[in-house]
């Protein structure tokens, strides 16, 4: 097969690590919770500075940039079909983060740009110690897209890949053997894997659980609460249980982001209380990311209430300090190195 003879061709170390994290428990002193240490495995500590300073932090898992129409016009087209309807490009969104006070973030490349990364690269470029990139996995059948993933990692930078399921030709799933690949060898490469489950978590959960269970040392990042909103009826609870089922698998880890997509409410979204909730108690705080959706969320509360939400919503619950700092900022901030440790 194609995908065998390329995978044959990819120079993997077997060394490089994984990352994942088993689940730690949460008593309710703060004290106590300080106290806790992380598991991580010992070949990860070499990306990883001590990440004491990085407390306190506030980091965006989950944002996207793409060009301006001027940029656009002489460097970096849209895809045919995928111009924006928003302003999103780099200098927007630092006025943005100031604005708000977060510190740093991960960048999802765009379907603006859809498979062409140079704008984003040329922002990880830029600003080394602000972001980190999620790169956009290509699914096609001829298998090129995992060399693709191979460079944008080792040759960009890119930290992470992004599935999503509605790039794959029609008829196939995640777990065909183009899906497979690309999932192991972002595990070889150390980088997680984030799902985009637009269409809801349901009609994905059995792909996800397959290639976690064939795969388990590719860390799994579920974006968006894999889009379940608050249960109104038994597709939304049938929903909710595979999310938290989820959670006996220690690679996946949830972002708990682009709140206005999953509340059926209005600003602060104050319905997702119980769903945090929830997914602590399951996953454990340690496994829960904070995520705007940049810029898409400018127009819903702007981009400062969207770290403002998370706030509301975890004193609704009496969250702790520490569950809010590893939310807010201290999880992705372990996941992902640290740039921002030092900046």
């Amino acid at each position: 097969m194609a995908v065998v003879a390329r995978l044959k061709l990819l120079s993997l170390p077997s060394s490089l690590p994984s990352l994942h994290f088993p689940s730690l428990a949460f008593p309710s002193s703060a004290a106590i919770f300080a106290s806790q240490s992380i598991n991580t495995n010992p070949n990860f500590k070499l990306r990883m500075a001590s990440s004491s300073s990085s407390y306190g932090k506030v980091i965006d898992s989950h944002l996207h940039v793409w060009a301006s129409p001027e940029e656009a016009a002489a460097k970096y087209p849209y895809f045919p079909g995928q111009e924006p309807t928003l302003t999103g490009h780099v200098d927007f969104l630092l006025q943005s983060m100031e604005e708000a006070g977060v510190d740093g973030a991960l960048i999802v490349q765009p379907i603006n740009h859809k498979f062409d990364h140079s704008y984003v690269t040329s922002v990880l470029n830029k600003y080394p110690n602000k972001f980190v990139g999620c790169c956009l996995a290509n699914p096609a059948n001829d298998g090129s897209g995992i060399q693709q993933l191979e460079h944008l990692v080792t040759k960009d930078g890119y930290s992470a890949v992004r599935f999503n399921p509605y790039l794959w030709p029609s008829g196939q799933k995640m777990t065909n053997e183009v899906g497979k690949a690309l999932f192991s060898t972002a595990g070889k490469l150390g980088i997680p894997v984030g799902f985009m489950c637009m269409k809801g978590l349901s009609l994905h959960v059995e792909e996800i659980k397959e290639l976690c269970t064939e795969f388990p040392s590719t860390t799994v990042l579920l974006d968006h609460l894999g889009f379940c909103k608050p249960p109104e009826n038994e597709e939304d609870s049938l929903a909710l249980a595979h999310l938290l089922e989820l959670a006996s698998f220690p690679q996946i880890y949830v972002k708990f982001s682009a709140l206005f997509r999953v509340s059926r409410r209005p600003f602060p979204y104050l319905d997702l209380s119980r769903l945090l909730s929830q997914i602590v108690s399951s996953f454990g705080a340690n496994r829960i990311m904070w995520g705007s959706d940049f810029p898409f969320v400018v127009l819903e509360c702007g981009y400062k209430g969207a770290i403002d939400a998370v706030t509301l919503i975890a004193n609704e619950i009496s969250l702790s300090s520490g569950e809010l700092e590893w939310i807010k900022g201290k999880t992705v901030a372990h996941l992902f190195q640290s740039r921002w440790i030092s900046s």
